[in-house]
């Protein structure tokens, strides 16, 4: 299992999203074992974050297959770093999230090279950003994802090694809310109370809600006023929508929208500012079939999973390609001090993906 040795490489290099030098040191080695492939790198150079990485194949006739990985992680140095090891687990920064996800992906890709010699039709993006959102990275992704057919993401697999088909979509926005100051025992009267129109948005935001089919609306922080002796001329509400339904997402925007421009206490006035940060990805009949081909491929059954959490599959799911998360090994504790990954997951990614890969370099298709 040599590429442990590589996985410990790249945990051993702290690659918080905003430590652009950490992350770009990985994507340097990535970048070695991918060349050695025969892949070209075509970097995408920012100057703020890390680099993003586009390894790209010859391609001929037949299904165009995206890989897809993140380099960064989520805790600044001196936090949480190092790797280690016990007979049946791996610890550190990234062994689930992802960097063991992208060693999978690296793995198979070496397994089938040593067989062909060569490598067509698979490209593998690794972005920088994933864990602050994608923000930089979405524009990429969304724009490269017309390219492909079938898109592979290496997030962790599920306890049982579930594949994800589907991932909420999320959106997080700001109402700010405009008042007017008075005296609370002069001139009560006179003041425009933008606190209270908070609570009553707050209370129609949480209404939209639908626990039923995975619809939740959080208010998770709340900002207003001056102090106790004066009414609130200002206040602002934090909040995230995450939906399973693209009709759920539009749902959502035009309650949000008749929410901010309704004037609960009179004379108040509102704005919203806000994006969908990642659109929904829905399970589908071509991922179902997919799936199927696979499990015949593999002589494995395949299970499969829901997740409330995003990826970047969100990103490529929603421009129409076929997508399957969770390809990476399992693990737990990710976004903790407490990350680990389960050896033997490594064990059966690897082959799964190999096969994978292997079937689509001999028929360039499933």
């Amino acid at each position: 299992m040599n590429y442990l040795k590589d996985l410990e490489q790249i945990i051993n290099i702290n690659s918080f999203t905003k430590n652009q030098n950490g992350v770009n040191m990985v994507s340097k080695q990535m970048s070695i074992w991918l060349e050695e492939l025969g892949f070209d790198n075509h970097c995408h150079e920012r100057s703020h974050i890390g680099n993003h990485h586009l390894y790209t194949s010859p391609k001929t006739d037949g299904i165009k297959i995206l890989l897809l990985g993140h380099n960064d992680t989520v805790f600044p140095k001196g936090k949480f770093e190092n790797y280690s090891e016990d007979s049946e687990w791996i610890y550190g920064p990234g062994v689930c999230d992802m960097k063991g996800g992208n060693i999978v992906a690296l793995q198979a890709l070496r397994n089938i090279y040593a067989k062909n010699n060569k490598i067509e039709n698979i490209d593998f993006l690794l972005v920088s950003d994933e864990e602050t959102g994608s923000d930089d990275s979405k524009l990429l992704s969304s724009s490269l994802a017309k390219d492909y057919d079938v898109c592979f993401v290496f997030e962790a697999a599920g306890e049982n090694l579930e594949v994800v088909t589907g991932r909420k979509g999320v959106g997080t926005f700001t109402i700010d809310i405009e008042g007017k100051a008075s005296h609370a025992g002069v001139r009560y009267t006179e003041g425009i109370n933008a606190n209270l129109e908070a609570a009553h948005k707050l209370t129609e935001l949480t209404k939209l809600t639908n626990l039923e089919i995975g619809t939740t609306v959080n208010v998770g922080k709340i900002e207003g006023g001056i102090g106790a002796n004066t009414i609130s001329p200002s206040a602002k509400l934090l909040l995230e929508l995450r939906y399973t339904q693209n009709s759920e997402r539009d749902r959502l925007l035009k309650a949000l929208e008749e929410i901010t421009n309704n004037s609960y206490v009179k004379e108040t006035k509102a704005t919203l500012s806000g994006l969908i940060q990642r659109d929904v990805m829905e399970a589908n009949k071509a991922q179902s079939e997919l799936i199927k081909k696979i499990e015949a491929l593999s002589n494995t059954k395949i299970l499969t999973e829901q997740r409330g959490g995003v990826s970047d599959a969100n990103i490529i799911a929603s421009k129409g390609v076929t997508t399957i998360d969770g390809f990476g090994p399992f693990g737990d504790g990710d976004h903790t001090v407490k990350e680990r990954a389960l050896k033997s997951s490594f064990i059966q990614r690897i082959d799964l993906m190999t096969t994978i890969l292997e079937h689509h370099q001999t028929l360039k298709k499933f």
